[in-house]
């Protein structure tokens, strides 16, 4: 008789104490910077202020984010993209909350869309050189993702002090309309209603677009009544140069001309919920019949799919304070963020600092490449002896696994997660013996060259080399989201204080200026504050290095929407991996 067989179990066990004192001091403090964050959002999501928002009232115009409530089928499940950008930059202007322009992708009569809404409240929606790279961040998401995009302009046009860095280079305000016209000749839909000013540049916009609306009291001209008469002498008012009705009636520029903000967003609704739906064809030359869904989904519960952990318990793992260490075990961040804390983990006692595997997320079948936090014990190549691998360092083992792993995920259309937590390389000299330069160039050469959708989540450090080979922003993630607790920078604040200090220490000295170790220490302390304020998530933030700083606890929702957006673009070209160093 042959024996009963094992019953196969890929779900992650947890050894984690959220009630010990570590974890509880770990929360208290990371509850404490959410709180502050969440804070400072609430106050860039009042724009311009209340008189600004007063000013907008009094034109009988609603304000971008008033829009967004009755644009959105559920406002509150918005993932808003951008909200810090431009945050403590342009102070001597007064700044720009938010880089004045709302984006994010909501759902718009059960559609998923990318939003891109002007605040007229922070400086009449004037461009500035973040509103520009803002608005570029937002349709290349759309671009890479096909979502259908939706435009509510309500903008000045460029702001003219700063215009040098905003309107000549690849990356400015002309992209924009680029990306109009490619993004129409993909086949992603794009919608724009004029809800206010849309001057200047900013008037080709909404023409470059598929469809155009306009509410009345709203102004599309290339130059307004002013600068009309300064040029050519000729008198004219808005609404004759270029109001809703001219362009309704005359010269045929608008598609709908609505009488205010409440009827005109009720049409986009209306516009959106008649659209269809581009899917791949079959390989088949004459194939008429649209492809299933490429990358792998099955039916998902909420309830029974959930995992089997508390996701509250991933505000224990980390001490946001610059200056700790933190070691912990990524396979219980995985366990709460994977359906059933089901885990595939791939070559689980190889190359134990970096974690791989495949699992689903909402249903969508992912792979998920992370550095393990905790010390492992790893047998030596060359003479078999265990020994210690520092959690959060990518060795050798670790790079080769991960390039294989990815070039597997590849291979199987799945989609990759990337959770950062690393420290860089290894160094050194049995590193180099290894072969660390060449399995790191194998790892960064297949997440260059991958083709599946590829998200990245930074929890805790994010540096040197680590964060290109983890696909940093360079290695275009569709999507790149950090914790409070994130650390961006080419080294740790510690040790890069420790090496700047040194050095501006050696050049007062040969300056004929001899530092007392006071002097050396208040050196040291200055460049780490001010090393350590650029790592922070929100200085990235507001450069549009990250799109959103997200509550941990909230990770798998935001990871299940960007997967979906994912999801929306079917085409995958050919993975082609190049030169591998072997």
């Amino acid at each position: 008789m042959l024996p009963m067989p094992e019953v196969f179990q890929n779900r992650l066990p947890s050894a984690l104490d959220p009630q010990s004192p570590r974890a509880q001091s770990n929360r208290t403090a990371l509850v404490a910077l959410l709180a502050s964050l969440r804070a400072q959002e609430d106050t860039m999501r009042q724009g311009g202020g209340a008189k600004a928002i007063d000013a907008q009232h009094s034109k009988k115009r609603l304000t971008a984010r008033e829009r967004l409530s009755l644009l959105l089928d559920s406002p509150a499940d918005f993932l808003e993209l951008g909200l810090w950008a431009a945050h403590n930059m342009y102070t001597e202007y007064g700044g720009a909350p938010a880089a004045g322009v709302v984006t994010g992708l909501g759902r718009v009569c059960g559609r998923v869309c990318m939003i891109i809404a002007n605040d007229a409240t922070v400086k009449a929606g004037a461009f500035f050189p973040m509103t520009a790279k803002k608005v570029l961040r937002a349709q290349t998401i759309a671009l890479e993702n096909r979502i259908p995009t939706l435009y509510l302009v309500d903008s000045a046009g460029v702001f003219l002090p700063l215009q040098e860095d905003v309107f000549p280079d690849t990356d400015d305000f002309g992209r924009i309309f680029r990306n109009n016209a490619v993004m129409s000749s993909m086949g992603i839909p794009q919608i724009t209603a004029i809800m206010g000013m849309c001057v200047a540049g900013g008037a080709y916009l909404p023409v470059m677009t598929d469809t155009v609306l306009m509410t009345e009291g709203s102004g599309l001209f290339l130059a307004g009544p002013s600068l009309v008469q300064a040029a050519i002498g000729q008198k004219t008012d808005p609404e004759e140069l270029g109001g809703a009705a001219m362009h309704a009636e005359i010269s045929g520029t608008v598609d709908f001309k609505e009488p205010n903000d409440h009827l005109c967003i009720a049409r986009i609704r209306s516009l959106v919920e008649k659209m269809g739906h581009r899917s791949a064809v079959t390989a088949s030359a004459h194939a008429s019949s649209p492809t299933p869904e490429v990358f792998s989904r099955v039916p998902y519960d909420p309830t029974t799919d959930a995992p089997l952990y508390s996701a509250d318990d991933l505000y224990t793992l980390i001490n946001p304070d610059p200056t700790a260490t933190n070691l912990y075990d990524m396979h219980e961040v995985i366990a709460r963020l994977c359906d059933k804390s089901a885990f595939d983990e791939y070559k689980a006692d190889f190359g134990r600092t970096v974690l791989c595997g495949c699992a689903r997320i909402g249903g969508h079948a992912v792979g998920i490449v992370a550095n393990q936090k905790i010390n492992q014990k790893q047998a030596d190549a060359a003479s078999g002896v265990k020994k210690i691998e520092v959690g959060g360092v990518i060795y050798t083992e670790g790079a080769q696994k991960a390039a294989r792993f990815i070039m597997d995920c590849n291979q199987n259309l799945i989609p990759l997660i990337f959770l950062h937590d690393v420290n860089g390389f290894m160094v050194g000299k049995d590193a180099e013996w290894s072969g660390i330069i060449r399995a790191g160039a194998k790892m960064v050469t297949a997440v260059s060259t991958s083709v599946v959708p590829k998200i990245t989540v930074i929890l805790g450090g994010s540096f040197g080399a680590g964060h290109y080979a983890m696909c940093g922003k360079a290695y275009d993630p569709r999507f790149l989201f950090a914790w409070p607790t994130a650390r961006y920078a080419v080294m740790s604040g510690a040790s890069a204080a420790n090496t700047l200090a040194e050095v501006r220490a050696k050049q007062m000295e040969r300056g004929g200026k001899v530092l007392t170790e006071a002097e050396k220490t208040t050196l040291h302390d200055e460049i780490r504050s001010t090393y350590d304020e650029q790592a922070d998530p929100r200085y990235g933030a507001a450069r549009l290095w990250i799109d959103a700083i997200i509550d941990p606890a909230k990770t798998r929702d935001i990871l299940i929407a960007a997967l979906e957006a994912c999801a929306l673009n079917p085409d995958v070209p050919r993975f082609n991996p190049g030169v591998l160093q072997t």
